[in-house]
């Protein structure tokens, strides 16, 4: 669609507000069958790849000579050369997939849908089948975004009406990936497009609970992670949430520094391109199989595991050195597949050492120990993506505790406090302006001019101000403020107030990034 025709029809949509409001929710609908159907077969994809992995362990490889061995890890160079070349024909679609939904929504990068689409797929059954410590959550987001850009694409949409509809694929990616529908729309609107307006939370919910729902007609409606009978967990023990919100946020900082900083492993002098990194993960994945395999995959089964283990410092300490180390090798050479996963079985093993500690000297009952687990992921998961409500949700639909609200929040509050006095940066937005700085896009003038809905944030430098004494970035233009169900037509006397939802044209990333500091981002 030529510029001049998307900005008409862009302008269109304002001034036909409810109708373009109830497309979104039916193409969310559409969006929500498309994805969840590919993110079934992805899953299957992955749980077929574990099955196969630990029979040919288990059968295979434990009876087999030498020859047999060394031939398996033959098919581990070849699997790596299959990923490298994959790599370097699609890069968008290395990696966890949602810094580059982040910067699609943004206006700050291109993807190219169906080659990320079938890319990701294949990638990520690969690497993560054949045991690299990743999670299938984040390729879901990205899966579910580019069938949703791809929907747009053939129904002719403008750019703004994309970025609704990548939301809602988003949305529906993760509600698929781990039968978490709320958790799903709250991810998409609080990590993803940091908007909660009506505009875009219908479609997104929409596209998350058909998802879901056939993501359940394949998989059952069972949750991801099982932990048997989950007690109450008593207000006395509150202090403790406390001090285990404390020690988690801690840990998230630690990981989130390892993820950052493992880059600077793989530019050792020993990994000459990309092949030699991806094939040093794999034929670690391939050791640890034999010796440590525990660790391999994305992780819920360990998870499902814990409340099954001794109660032994040496066990749960050595599965998360094990875990940690090889999350952050698996994730760095690059290949599809992310760490959502991987970070939640970490929280979940600090917990667990956490909890054996408080255990041993007599703070608490061994009875609880599991309540404790599943407080520690989601605090773990506030401290490293700083959401701390999307955080909250997730658990609890993750592990059908809905009754551990209070405790939840208290403990990912805790963490992300304790997160940002460390100056931890949210991961998912650090790899974004990691991967900006690194690959700056190249956008075409059309790609470039973007409108975009924004919220005016209280005690912002546009909250109580008019708008022609605002110092707006050159080439901006206000096209039209909503406030409450009525509209409002822009000009400089017009005084912009907090929770009004503005529509800006712009013509640069940067131009664009300037609006948003002006407009959503409190006054210090």
């Amino acid at each position: 669609m030529h510029v001049d025709t998307q900005l008409e029809a862009a302008l269109r949509a304002l001034d036909h507000w409810p109708r373009f409001r109830l497309r979104l929710f039916f193409e969310g609908i559409v969006v929500g069958i498309l994805s969840g159907t590919v993110i079934s077969f992805f899953r299957w994809g992955l749980e077929m790849g574990t099955v196969w992995r630990q029979w040919i362990y288990a059968n295979v490889l434990a009876s087999g000579g030498v020859l047999l061995n060394l031939s398996w890890f033959g098919v581990l160079l070849a699997a790596a050369l299959l990923l490298w070349h994959l790599g370097i024909y699609e890069p968008n679609a290395g990696g966890s997939g949602i810094p580059q939904v982040k910067g699609v929504i943004l206006g700050a990068i291109r993807m190219r849908w169906l080659r990320i689409l079938w890319v990701k797929l294949i990638g990520g059954i690969v690497g993560i089948g054949l045991g690299l410590s990743l999670g299938r959550e984040g390729p879901s987001i990205q899966i579910g975004a580019v069938t949703a850009q791809g929907l747009s694409r053939a129904l002719g949409r403008t750019r703004m009406e994309e970025r609704y509809l990548i939301t809602a694929g988003a949305s529906a990616g993760l509600a698929a990936a781990f039968n978490a529908p709320l958790a799903g729309v709250m991810f998409a609107l609080e990590e993803l497009h940091r908007n909660f307006s009506g505009v875009v939370l219908a479609p997104s919910m929409a596209a998350a609970l058909l998802a879901t729902m056939v993501s359940r007609y394949v998989f059952g409606r069972a949750p991801v992670f099982h932990f048997g009978m989950l007690p109450p967990f008593p207000l006395r023990y509150m202090w403790l949430v406390v001090i285990l919100g404390i020690i988690i946020g801690l840990a998230g900082v630690v990981f989130n520094k390892g993820l950052l900083n493992i880059h600077y492993f793989y530019d050792l002098p020993v990994f000459r391109n990309n092949y030699m990194r991806i094939a040093f993960a794999l034929c670690m994945a391939g050791i640890l199989g034999y010796v440590f395999p525990e660790v391999l995959g994305g992780g819920n089964d360990l998870v499902n595991s814990l409340y099954t283990l001794p109660l032994s410092l040496k066990l749960f300490a050595g599965l998360l050195i094990g875990k940690f180390l090889f999350t952050l090798v698996s994730y760095g050479c690059g290949v599809p597949g992310g760490f959502f996963l991987p970070m939640l079985v970490l929280g979940a093993l600090t917990g667990g050492i956490t909890g054996i500690v408080f255990v041993r000297l007599g703070l608490i009952s061994s009875y609880y120990l599991s309540n404790i687990v599943v407080i520690s992921m989601a605090a773990f998961f506030a401290a490293s993506v700083q959401s701390p409500v999307t955080g909250t949700i997730l658990i609890m639909e993750m592990t059908s505790s809905y009754e551990h609200l209070l405790v939840l929040c208290t403990a990912s509050l805790v963490a992300l406090v304790v997160a940002q006095l460390c100056q931890g940066e949210p991961i998912y937005e650090a790899l974004l302006q990691r991967n900006l700085a690194k690959n700056k896009p190249v956008l075409s003038s059309e790609e470039r001019r973007n409108l975009l809905e924004l919220t005016v944030s209280s005690g912002s430098q546009a909250d109580g101000k008019y708008v022609g004494r605002i110092a707006w970035p050159a080439h901006t233009v206000i096209v039209d403020i909503k406030r409450g169900s009525g509209d409002i037509i822009p000009d400089d006397d017009t005084c912009l107030r907090a929770g009004d939802f503005i529509y800006v044209l712009t013509d640069s990333i940067e131009g664009a990034e300037s609006i948003r500091n002006i407009v959503e981002k409190t006054k210090s």
